[in-house]
């Protein structure tokens, strides 16, 4: 075993029950992420298991699709859309769709993404016909 690995190996253990970072003893991402590839080399499923925690970043949450119909449009791209269930909603264009200048008036359908955490907004990724 060389050097590395039993640098790479002491921080892991020395880590881990006290759940400390790495970012705790001054080591930046680019020897984070060669720490873990050192570790969990030919491990696949145990190195993307345990990624979140060595690069110490947040898993990002999966968006809600809905579809629905424009009931009103609203200045500044706002639209209130109502879902399939009666649901009301506050719903804004995606970028794409400002930058294409796609317009939507009322009674279009249209498909939607929904942050898990506010089921009250939404943002407008296509026009349905």
């Amino acid at each position: 075993m060389n050097s590395a690995a039993v640098m790479a190996a002491a921080v892991a253990v020395a880590t881990k029950p006290f759940g400390i970072s790495w970012t705790g003893f001054g080591l930046n991402r680019a020897l984070r992420l060669f720490l873990w590839r050192l570790l969990f080399a030919g491990r696949r499923d145990v190195a993307l298991q345990n990624r979140q925690v060595l690069l110490n970043q947040p898993m990002k949450e999966e968006h809600i699709e809905v579809e629905g119909r424009v009931m009103t449009v609203l200045p500044g791209t706002m639209f209130r859309v109502e879902l399939d269930n009666k649901h009301l909603v506050l719903a804004t264009i995606c970028g794409k769709m400002r930058k294409r200048w796609v317009r939507l008036t009322v009674g279009d359908r249209v498909k939607m993404e929904m942050s898990p955490y506010d089921l009250e907004k939404a943002r407008i990724t296509w026009r349905l016909k």
